[in-house]
């Protein structure tokens, strides 16, 4: 199972996400997405100042995500880089960290614009790999909001600025879950990052349960 996990620069703003990428890191199938952080809110003060266009500071925010990863794998040494999707079969039993640059800054599927956050390339890399769960980890304390109904709370998550401008549109094409989590909401990270067991095992555990 593939799970891309995207680490939302607003946690980086107060210090570094220490405690949360070591707990992240020997989890075999996950990717992490570094959002920019401080550093892509250093793009969006430069650009008007430097009169740049959409797609220059398109791509210095994700050049800003590249050198978060870079900070990330400073704090957590166990994280294993990865550049490109071939890069992926070298992580082993590993927790994996995307480091963004080589596979988006010139992607042509991929709209230049602040409409695209790193919400969205982690989407997209969640559609690349066919991942079967997109986890974005926000701010503690911040109220997602849940139902059954995904458009609905896609709907809402762009209402609140829980996510960029173009999400929802491009999350009509990915099939898998997508999961906003707060991040001192351990309990239900650890649940979405777990597995799930395979259907024998559930099958076998559902008849004893009715035995």
């Amino acid at each position: 199972m593939t799970i891309v996990v995207k680490i939302g620069g607003s946690l980086t703003r107060t210090g570094p996400p220490r405690r949360l990428l070591e707990r992240m890191c020997g989890r075999p199938g996950v990717v992490l997405v570094p959002g920019g952080g401080a550093l892509a809110d250093q793009v969006r003060v430069m650009q008007p100042q430097m009169a740049l266009s959409d797609g220059a500071a398109h791509r210095m925010a994700i050049l800003a995500m590249e050198q978060m990863g870079h900070a990330f794998l400073d704090i957590a040494p166990a994280l294993f880089p990865v550049r490109t999707l071939a890069d992926l079969t070298s992580a082993g039993g590993g927790t994996a960290l995307w480091l963004p640059a080589a596979m988006t800054l010139d992607a042509p599927d991929i709209p230049q614009g602040w409409d695209v956050t790193s919400d969205s390339l982690a989407l997209w890399l969640a559609n690349r790999l066919a991942a079967e769960r997109l986890v974005l980890i926000k701010a503690p304390g911040v109220d997602v909001p849940r139902s059954t109904d995904r458009a609905r709370d896609l709907a809402a998550w762009s209402r609140q600025g829980l996510v960029d401008a173009a999400f929802a549109t491009m999350a009509l094409g990915y099939s898998g879950d997508i999961v906003l989590i707060p991040a001192d909401d351990g309990a239900l990270l650890d649940r979405v990052l777990e597995p799930p067991p395979p259907q024998g095992i559930e099958e076998n555990q559902e008849g004893r349960r009715r035995s």
